[in-house]
């Protein structure tokens, strides 16, 4: 099985709880989890899988070159959404800058792997890959061939 990485999406939508084969962790993901974690005891654990990831190497820490590449491919996706509103940049909703600029530093990463990134954020990654050579799978389809990978069932998200 080729190596997958999980966008933060999958920690939040679903409860994976053994990870596959070759799994490799992302850094950003982990940052992404720490700062939204619910106690100490959580950030603890996300610190601990952070350094026992990098112990065996298959943690993914955005180099140089993948900030280079993900700010590129954010101009190219922001120059794009400018376009289409006929020149003029649409306002974008809050933390929609953020959450893409981490999405596209873990395709990034993911790409320079080798790994497949395993999301729910389906659209923004398909965005992304078009200007970044990253395999991309919806979490449903993954999770539908690996149930064995899941803890329980995915937890079901209310509309706003």
């Amino acid at each position: 099985m080729p190596p997958v990485t999980y966008d933060t999406s999958i920690f939040t939508s679903y409860k994976p709880g053994v990870f596959p084969p070759g799994f490799l962790f992302s850094a950003v993901v982990i940052q992404e989890l720490i700062a939204s974690a619910n106690d100490d005891s959580e950030v603890a654990s996300w610190i601990t899988a952070h350094r026992a990831y990098g112990k065996e190497g298959r943690l993914i820490v955005p180099t140089s070159a993948d900030w280079l590449l993900a700010s590129k491919v954010l101009y190219w996706l922001m120059q794009r959404r400018k376009n289409k509103a006929g020149g003029k940049s649409p306002p974008l909703k809050v933390g929609a800058s953020q959450r893409m600029a981490h999405d596209a530093l873990i395709a990034v990463g993911a790409r320079r792997r080798g790994a497949t990134v395993v999301t729910v954020n389906w659209d923004d990654f398909v965005a992304i890959q078009y200007y970044c050579d990253v395999n991309v799978m919806r979490a449903s389809d993954y999770f539908k061939q690996h149930p064995n990978f899941l803890s329980a069932a995915p937890k079901r998200r209310t509309a706003p």
